[in-house]
């Protein structure tokens, strides 16, 4: 199990509540839903989706949380890393496999992120509208934001410039 897979088993109000409810007694899916105040149903689905994160035991008469899987998971996770670099962790937050996720409001953060986006131009090459929205697509394609609106805030930033519909990499 990972951090990761245990944030996002845990992300959930109710499947919170259920584990929480399962931490303080166990018990079966009845006494469970009574602990928690929720639906059967409703705790039958956060139970599976706990179970299938390795966070919770199913063992069909009892459910009891695995708390071997929990600490090999904290383990392995180690403490968060102060070190890395901050420009690192702007991108890592706001780009998954290469799309992004959202532009960040604070204006520094969002400028390392345009400034990565740049990286895709090269510089003293001039590139046609179409060919930047191209481009840009990749980077918004499921994402957070679109091509257009990273477009204007890559040139408001002055990392491209734009003339008369050509765009081209301001700087190294």
């Amino acid at each position: 199990m990972t951090a990761q897979a245990l944030a996002g088993a845990l992300a959930d109000d109710g499947r919170r509540r259920v584990f929480a409810a399962i931490v303080l007694d166990g018990g079966d899916l009845a006494a469970v839903a009574a602990r928690a105040g929720l639906p059967a149903r409703q705790v039958a689905t956060a139970v599976r989706r706990l179970a299938d994160a390795g966070v919770v035991v199913d063992s069909g008469d009892e459910l009891r949380v695995d708390a071997e899987r929990l600490r090999e998971a904290a383990r392995t996770a180690g403490p968060p890393s102060r070190s890395e670099d901050p420009e690192q962790r702007v991108l890592r937050t706001f780009l998954r496999d290469g799309v992004l996720v959202s532009l960040p409001a604070q204006r520094g953060r969002r400028r390392v992120l345009l400034a990565h986006v740049a990286g895709s131009f090269e510089p003293g090459i001039r590139y046609p509208e179409r060919q930047v929205d191209e481009l840009l697509r990749r980077w918004c394609d499921g994402g957070g934001t679109d091509h257009v609106t990273l477009r204007r805030h890559l040139v408001d930033e002055c990392l491209l410039a734009r003339e008369q519909g050509v765009y081209w990499r301001i700087g190294p």
